[in-house]
C-alpha cells in the first residue's frame, strides 16, 4: 500500500492544475471518499458535487475536469485498463463521465496520482506535462489547430520520449463542439462533449510519463485472483469472440435477431449487414489485433485501407462504427466506415453522435425537408456513402449544415422544427448507440433514466436479448434495470472494462467484481457491502442531476421508440407506449426508494447511504 495510505491500490494523492494562475498541487486523496466512491465514477461524482456550484456554465471557467483512476488500474487484474473523465457536460447539462481504455489510465498511477483535476481557464494555449513528481504546464501555441494525431506525434518528438502517454483534443474541442471527445493514445473519451470542456480551458494535451507503480497488501492473493480471471476470460465464449472479432462479433446475429438498428432506427434489419460483419471486416482491412494494459482479451483491431478513396489506418471499426455509419446510415462498405472512424478521430469528434446525426439529417432530406440547397450539393440520401463521408467533414469543421449538424440532434431539431424531434435518437440530448431497446423493457427504463442518456454503459440489454430473463414480461424490470446499474458503475468506478460483461455481471454484481476489489484494495466486502457502495454513487450522481433541475420528466425515450413499432423482422410489432415507460419508472423509483413524483432520491434514501449533505440541495 502507498505510504500512509490506508487501502491498497490507491497512491493516495491526487494532482490539482489550476490553469488561471497556472497553479500545481499535490494533495491527500480522502480516505473516507476512496471506501464510499472508490474511483472513476464515482469519486469524481463525489468531487465535482462538492466543488461545483449549481447551474453554472459547462463551458465556463467555473467547469472542472476530473482525470480519474480506480484502484485495480495499474495491477494485473485483467481488463483494468480504463479510466475516466468527467465534467458537467455542454451536450447533456449534468454529470457526465467519459470512460476510455487503453494505458492513460495506469501511466496517470504510475506517475503517482489517483486522479487528476483541472480547473480555471488559460490565457492561451497550454498542454499539461507529467513526469513523475515534476508537473509543468507549456506552452501549446504551436499545437492549436493541429489534429490528434499530430499533436501526439509533436509531442513524443518534443520531449524526447515515444512511449509517454498522451490525451489531445482535436478542431472540434478547440472550437467547443458539444459533443467533441479527447483521443487518449489511440481510444476515445468519446461521449458527452468532454472534449469541448477542455477546449474551453484552451488546454491542448495532457501529457504523461510514470515510472513508479501500485502496491497491494497480499500480493499472492492478487495473483491468484488474476489468474482465475484469466482462466474466465480464457474459457468463457462471448468473450473470446471478442478477442477474434472484436465488438463487431455480433452484427451477423444482431441483424438475424431483427435487432441491428438501420436508417436511422426506421426499422431493425439492413439488408446490407453481409458486407459490414465481424468476418467481412477481418477479411477485408484487419491487419492485427491490440489489448489495453494488462489485458487478455485483445479486443482491438488495427485496420488499413491501403489506397483508394478511402485510404485509412485505424484502431477498429468498433460495432458502433459499423451501427452508425453503417446500418443507420445505410451504408455497407466496410472501407468507407474505416474512413469515416477516422475522420471522427481526426476532427475529435464522438463517432456515435456524429452518425446519428448524419441519419438524423437523412431522414430530413428523403423526407424533403432538407433540399440540396441545404446540404450544400450534397445527394444526402441513406446509402450515399461519399456524401456521408463529406458530411463528417462539414461536421469537424462546421460548415453549411455541418454547423447545424454539430449541435446534435436535440438542438437541430428544436431549430428546424417542422416534427422533426419526432425522429431524433436521443434521450438527455445524446444520442443512442446501436442497442436496441424496442423489445426490452428493462433496457428501456434504464435508458430513460440514465444519467447520460443514449449510453449503453449506464444500462446493458443483454439479460433479455440472450433470454436470461422473460423479456415479454414487465414486473420486476425495474429492479433488473437498477442492478444492472450497480454493476456497471462500480465497474466505471473500479475501473474495469464493460467488455468483459459475462464475467463481471451481467444481471448483478458477480463475485469476480468482489473479488477483484478485495484483493487489490484489502477490503473485505461482501455482496451487500458492494452492493450499496453502487447505490450510493449511483444516488450521487442522481443528486447532481436533481441539483441542476432534471426530474422525472427528463427520463424519457426518442419518440420512435414509444410510437412507431419495429415494421418488420423477428421483432416486428416491439415497441414501448408511453404507458408502458411510465409504469416501468414507476417501478424503477420505487424500487430505489425515489420520489415517484419527481423521480429524485428521498431524504430517507439519502440519509440511509450516507449522502445527507446533498438531502439539504434537492430535498
Amino acid at each position: 500500500m502507498a505510504k500512509g495510505f490506508k487501502y491498497g491500490g490507491y497512491i493516495g494523492q491526487l494532482l490539482r492544475v489550476n490553469l488561471h494562475n497556472k497553479g500545481i498541487t499535490k494533495e491527500p486523496l480522502k480516505e473516507d471518499w476512496a471506501r464510499d466512491f472508490v474511483g472513476g465514477a464515482g469519486l469524481s461524482a463525489r468531487i465535482l458535487y462538492e466543488e461545483l456550484p449549481p447551474k453554472i456554465d459547462p463551458l465556463g471557467p467555473e467547469n472542472k475536469l476530473v482525470m480519474m483512476t480506480g484502484p485495480v488500474n495499474g495491477t494485473m487484474i485483467p481488463a483494468a485498463s480504463r479510466s475516466s473523465l468527467c465534467a458537467k457536460s455542454p451536450y447533456t447539462g449534468s454529470f457526465f463521465h467519459s470512460i476510455f481504455g487503453g494505458f492513460l489510465g495506469p501511466e496517470l498511477k504510475f506517475a503517482g496520482y489517483d486522479g487528476l483535476i483541472i480547473e480555471g481557464q488559460s490565457n492561451s494555449p497550454a498542454y499539461l506535462w507529467i513526469d513523475d513528481d515534476k508537473v509543468e504546464l507549456r506552452d501549446a501555441g504551436h499545437l492549436w489547430g493541429k489534429d490528434p494525431f499530430e499533436t501526439q506525434e509533436i509531442l513524443r518528438k518534443e520531449i524526447g520520449d515515444e512511449e509517454i502517454h498522451i490525451a489531445t483534443i482535436g478542431l472540434a474541442g478547440e472550437e467547443k463542439a458539444p459533443y467533441a471527445m479527447i483521443l487518449c493514445d489511440i481510444r476515445a473519451a468519446g461521449r458527452g462533449g468532454i472534449g469541448a470542456v477542455m477546449g474551453s480551458k484552451k488546454l491542448k494535451a495532457i501529457a504523461i510519463r510514470g515510472t513508479g507503480g501500485v502496491t497491494v497488501p497480499n500480493i499472492l492473493r492478487l495473483h491468484n485472483t488474476a489468474i482465475r480471471l484469466n482462466e474466465l476470460i480464457a474459457t468463457t465464449p462471448a468473450v473470446q469472440g471478442l478477442s477474434e472479432y472484436g465488438t463487431p462479433r455480433n452484427v451477423a446475429a444482431m441483424n438475424e435477431a431483427g435487432i441491428l438498428p438501420t436508417r436511422n432506427w426506421q426499422t431493425e434489419t439492413f439488408e446490407g449487414m453481409k458486407n459490414i460483419t465481424a468476418e467481412a471486416m477481418r477479411e477485408k482491412v484487419v491487419k492485427g489485433d491490440r489489448a489495453c494494459f494488462a489485458c487478455s482479451i485483445n479486443c482491438t483491431k488495427y485496420s488499413v485501407v491501403p489506397k483508394g478513396p478511402y485510404q485509412s489506418i485505424i484502431n477498429g471499426p468498433d460495432y458502433e462504427t459499423i451501427y452508425g455509419f453503417g446500418s443507420a446510415c445505410a451504408v455497407d462498405n466496410i472501407e468507407v466506415l474505416c474512413k469515416a472512424d477516422e475522420l471522427c478521430d481526426y476532427y475529435g469528434i464522438d463517432l456515435i453522435s456524429t452518425a446519428l446525426c448524419i441519419a438524423w439529417a437523412m431522414e430530413c432530406y428523403e423526407k424533403g425537408i432538407f433540399t440540396r440547397e441545404d446540404t450544400d450539393g450534397i445527394d444526402l440520401k441513406f446509402g450515399n456513402a461519399d456524401g456521408m463521408l463529406q458530411m463528417i467533414e462539414k461536421i469537424g469543421k462546421r460548415e453549411g449544415l455541418g454547423a447545424l449538424l454539430a449541435k446534435g440532434t436535440r438542438a437541430a431539431a428544436q431549430i428546424i422544427g417542422r416534427d422533426t424531434y419526432r425522429f431524433a435518437i436521443q434521450n438527455k440530448g445524446l444520442e443512442f448507440p446501436g442497442h436496441t431497446c424496442r423489445p426490452f423493457p428493462a433496457a428501456a427504463v434504464g435508458y430513460a433514466t440514465g444519467p447520460r442518456g443514449g449510453s449503453h454503459h449506464d444500462i446493458r440489454p443483454t439479460a433479455e436479448k440472450t433470454g436470461l430473463v422473460d423479456r415479454k414480461i414487465l414486473e420486476g424490470k425495474g429492479a433488473l434495470a437498477a442492478e444492472i446499474n450497480h454493476w456497471l458503475i462500480l465497474t466505471d468506478s473500479m475501473l474495469l472494462c464493460h467488455l468483459a460483461e459475462p464475467i463481471w455481471g451481467p444481471l448483478k454484481i458477480s463475485d469476480s467484481v468482489i473479488e477483484a476489489l478485495n484483493s487489490v484494495t484489502g477490503w473485505e466486502l461482501d455482496y451487500e457491502g458492494a452492493r450499496k457502495i453502487a447505490e450510493r454513487q449511483r444516488n450521487m450522481i442522481r443528486c447532481f442531476a436533481a441539483r441542476e433541475g432534471f426530474t422525472r420528466e427528463d427520463d424519457q425515450l426518442p419518440i420512435r421508440f414509444m410510437e412507431e413499432p419495429v415494421p418488420e423482422g423477428p421483432m416486428k410489432g416491439s415497441h414501448i407506449p408511453r404507458e408502458t415507460l411510465e409504469r416501468l419508472k414507476d417501478d424503477y423509483y420505487a424500487y430505489r426508494g425515489w420520489d415517484l413524483k419527481t423521480g429524485n432520491p428521498t431524504k430517507a434514501k439519502l440519509s440511509e447511504l450516507g449522502l445527507d449533505f446533498a438531502a439539504e440541495d434537492i430535498c
